[in-house]
């Protein structure tokens, strides 16, 4: 946790809030990969690509 606390500080003293959106989908992107790895949810992921 501390790591978000350190990564959102850096972004707000450097005002590099553009970060924010692609560390957003960076992780909404390793969420679907942990998903479609042998789960029932993997053939509607699979669908969407």
């Amino acid at each position: 946790m501390s790591f978000l606390v350190e990564l959102w500080t850096f972004m707000k003293v450097r005002k590099k809030f553009w970060l924010f959106p692609v560390m957003f989908m960076m992780v909404i992107f390793g969420g679907l990969l942990v998903l479609s790895q042998g789960s029932a949810v993997a053939p509607f992921i699979y669908t969407i690509f």
